[in-house]
């Protein structure tokens, strides 16, 4: 597998997540991540429905870049799309159906590199695997990936038009079963080690050190709960309004970097990467001021006494590598 910057490119947001971004706004944002350096960009056929490749392919043509994207749905041609659907504003008039079938990969994976505007890409994903997402049908759809899916992704990279081969999910769970089937190279895994969520530590991530497989950190901010925000403003936390208990532990997070004179969300984006499984971090970038944040917080110096301090807290898992003792390791 390609090595991976620490520092990647979230591209969900330039496939209008949320919020519609022009096609300008989306190579200004991708040009500003270039400008800064930054070299790896995950996304998939899901953002914007293949808006977000097709403006990664065009953004990206001729650059040096590493770039993963996923397979797990095709999209089927639609006629009048209402203006907002499954989070995307004024996305590409296709519609995502699941599908985790050998052809379906294989169909997926070919519309990507038209889309990108590659003959290859670094990283393929199997997109949103889980019991989360899928319900009574996780059974059918984990069957029909570990049957046909898989093989295609196996065969994908055997044939070079793959680098790695790994999911790209926001379920843990998912990862130790696909494990406990198959071999992977990669897993990306938003939201599920955070610094507001560290229960990965127990069995999953020694589990992928020793069996060797890497780990992209997604959602590093947990759906924005980790970056500061005005007095008073919503805390969202996996993709919906955090409660009580969420919100009270953010402001605990919160307090400490306060007294170190640090911004929470530099913390929060700096601490997955002290453990050794984990490769990169890829926060969600909606235009160049996003960008300069996180750089920014990349660079901003953390002591040692403000994990001490988290640990003593109670707000660090006890086993939690940081930043500081891996430095001092």
């Amino acid at each position: 597998m390609a090595r991976l910057p620490r520092l990647g490119f979230g591209g969900a947001a330039v496939g209008n997540l949320y919020a519609a971004v022009s096609d300008t706004q989306a190579q200004a944002v991708i040009n500003a991540a270039l400008a800064a350096g930054i070299r790896y960009f995950d996304t998939a056929p899901h953002y914007g429905f293949g808006l977000s490749e097709t403006r990664h392919g065009e953004a990206l043509a001729g650059c040096d870049a590493i770039i993963s994207t996923k397979v797990g749905r095709v999209l089927q041609p639609i006629a009048s799309p209402a203006r907002e659907r499954h989070g995307f504003v004024d996305a590409a008039p296709f519609e995502p159906v699941f599908d985790y079938s050998y052809d379906g990969v294989m169909r997926s994976f070919e519309a990507s590199l038209q889309r990108l505007q590659r003959n290859r890409v670094d990283i393929l994903l199997a997109h949103d695997l889980g019991r989360d997402t899928h319900g009574e049908d996780h059974p059918d759809h984990m069957r029909a990936f570990l049957d046909g899916g898989y093989k295609a992704m196996r065969e994908l990279k055997d044939a070079g038009a793959v680098g790695a081969i790994g999911l790209g999910v926001n379920e843990q769970a998912v990862c130790d079963e696909a494990l406990d089937h198959a071999d992977f190279d990669v897993f990306l895994l938003a939201g599920r080690y955070t610094l507001l969520e560290q229960t990965a530590l127990d069995g999953f991530l020694p589990r992928c050190e020793q069996r060797g497989v890497k780990i992209i950190v997604g959602g590093p901010f947990n759906s924005g709960a980790l970056v500061e925000t005005p007095a008073g403003g919503p805390i969202h936390y996996n993709y919906a309004l955090a409660d009580a208990a969420i919100i009270a532990r953010v402001e605990r997070l919160r307090r400490v970097c306060a007294a170190h004179g640090v911004p929470l969300a530099a913390a929060a984006l700096q601490f997955p990467l002290a453990h050794p499984a984990v490769a990169s971090v890829i926060p969600g970038m909606a235009s160049p001021a996003q960008v300069a944040d996180a750089i920014a917080w990349m660079e901003t110096p953390l002591p040692a006494a403000l994990w001490s301090d988290l640990r003593a807290e109670g707000l660090l898992h006890p086993g939690a590598p940081t930043p500081a003792s891996r430095a001092a390791a």
